[in-house]
């Protein structure tokens, strides 16, 4: 498909959404990473003509990511008049949690309460605008590999790229106007102190991961099926305990 069909696609979407349903949204509500996934759906949002809420919360956050978050927002500042951005220092927030919790100190753990904060924040700035909150997960994260936290940046109303594969994502960055520096820079979920990327975490490339999903031939498939399964659970129907009365 054509990216400049596609965009329209996906922003007519959001809009007819926005139009259909039943409480009206005011606004959409979209946290900034630094990333392309983001950055794409941030644009895509302002290009609806709708009141923008775009949040950089940095928790702990590596420098050069934060910039890119930071370098985006004031470009979407410029080019739209609709786009209110907030920096919003988490810092105090997630030291406060760490220390409460301190008798369960787990990494991992720890890096997703990062995306769950972040969640919950996007949340109150939707309630205090009747807004909603956009998702930027695209389809190799979400329907693929489950790439995502659960209830962290997979808890949102909306999640207009997810039927994106990360090639078309990085080309409606370019179709969009995304910086290149974003969009060249490895992908990176931002919730280690190390700065680990995608890849590192992944084992495989996302170009990689596109290839194993769409051919069960490709010799990386089932490495891509391993990853799938772990996180199978992140996008299955949460299980509920049901009764056969009668």
């Amino acid at each position: 498909m054509d990216v400049k069909k596609r965009a329209k696609i996906i922003t007519d979407w959001i809009n007819n959404y926005c139009d259909s349903a039943s409480y009206k949204p005011e606004a959409l509500v979209v946290g900034i990473s630094g990333g392309i996934d983001s950055s794409v759906v941030s644009t895509l949002c302002a290009n609806t003509g709708r009141k923008t809420f775009v949040l950089t919360m940095p928790i702990k956050q590596i420098k050069s990511q934060h910039d890119l978050s930071l370098t985006h927002a004031k470009w979407l500042k410029q080019k739209y008049t609709n786009v209110e951005h907030h920096l919003l220092e988490m810092d105090k927030i997630f030291t406060s949690f760490s220390q409460v919790l301190n008798n369960f100190d787990n990494e991992h753990g720890y890096a997703n309460s990062r995306a769950r904060l972040r969640m919950a924040t996007l949340y109150q700035v939707a309630a205090a605008n009747k807004g909603i909150v956009v998702g930027t997960g695209n389809k190799v994260e979400d329907f693929g590999v489950g790439f995502y936290t659960k209830y962290g940046d997979g808890g949102v109303d909306i999640s207009p790229i997810a039927d994106c594969s990360k090639t078309q994502v990085w080309e409606l960055g370019r179709f969009l106007g995304v910086s290149d520096e974003i969009i060249n820079t490895p992908p990176t979920d931002g919730l280690w102190d190390d700065g680990r990327n995608d890849v590192q975490q992944l084992g495989m490339s996302y170009q990689d991961l596109e290839k194993a999903m769409e051919d069960k031939n490709d010799p990386n498939y089932k490495k891509y099926l391993e990853i799938r399964e772990k996180n199978l659970h992140k996008m299955k129907p949460i299980p509920v305990c049901k009764f056969n009365e009668t």
